[in-house]
């Protein structure tokens, strides 16, 4: 076949990328981190579309969750491009912001304290509190990463509470699943943190690429089981159910939440 005009063959097509990859990889600070930023890209619209029917049955800010989600990625990636003070800060409070939004729209009526009635005032008091964190991040960034990890095992904790009165075997499957994604990323991030000098010693530096990847997953696992409890306790008329695309394995694709007008719930949980 004879290559159209103007466009180059085959291998040099493919020259001209690897080119072009080797002159990006020399701009930027940490590469590999940089490329992995992109994962954020690529499930946040996925869910955005595969949670629409509820999120306009129960409220739209499940999409700014997911907006978000795109904003943790590219402040991300700008971070490890340039390694600066301010993309870390940026990076950071994304994340913040992320949790705060998922804390105000999932976290479960009934583990509310007891002064307090009403959603709307629990998401009150969560946006102050991620406004007074926000300030308190420019004080003490070094402490920043890890305070926000920590909110993870605050999550498992509720995660713990639900379980027990869930008798749906696939929603406990994807709890374990959720969890167990989540500890294969933080041990990556925490060995890319504590095990720096060793790591670069064998000149290995994808552990940090690792953890983009690997807590992405964890966050698209573990905010379908959010929505999921949030679903069933809310708007259990639509009779939530957790379902995984393309395929519908919890192996082989990504789980999200499907609701339908059915009289009443095929599962208890």
């Amino acid at each position: 076949m004879v290559p159209a005009p103007g466009l180059p063959e085959a291998p040099a097509a493919m020259s001209f990328i690897f080119y072009l990859c080797a002159q990006f990889s020399e701009k930027v600070a940490e590469f590999y981190n940089t490329i992995s930023s992109v994962s954020f890209f690529i499930s946040s619209p996925i869910m955005m579309y595969l949670l629409h029917p509820y999120a306009q049955k129960r409220s739209r800010a499940v999409y700014l969750i997911w907006v978000m989600i795109m904003f943790v990625g590219f402040f991300s990636a700008y971070y490890h491009m340039t390694l600066s003070y301010f993309g870390q800060l940026l990076d950071e409070l994304s994340i913040l912001w992320v949790l705060a939004i998922g804390y105000m729209l999932w976290f479960p009526r009934r583990h509310l304290p007891t002064f307090i009635t009403t959603r709307k005032s629990f998401s009150r008091i969560v946006f102050l509190a991620a406004l007074l964190s926000t300030i308190l991040s420019f004080y003490k960034p070094t402490v920043n990463a890890y305070a926000l990890n920590f909110v993870a095992l605050h999550i498992i904790y509720v995660i713990s509470l639900e379980l027990k009165r869930c008798t749906d075997q696939r929603i406990i499957n994807l709890a374990f699943v959720t969890v167990a994604w989540w500890l294969v990323a933080i041990s990556c991030w925490l060995s890319d943190r504590l095990l720096c000098a060793f790591w670069r010693q064998i000149n290995f530096y994808y552990l940090h690429s690792f953890w983009h990847v690997l807590i992405n997953i964890a966050v698209v696992h573990g905010t379908t089981l959010f929505s999921y409890f949030d679903a069933f306790y809310e708007i259990p008329e639509t009779c939530p159910e957790v379902k995984y695309w393309p395929v519908d394995s919890q192996w082989l694709g990504l789980p999200y939440l499907a609701i339908g007008d059915k009289d009443h719930l095929r599962k208890s949980c």
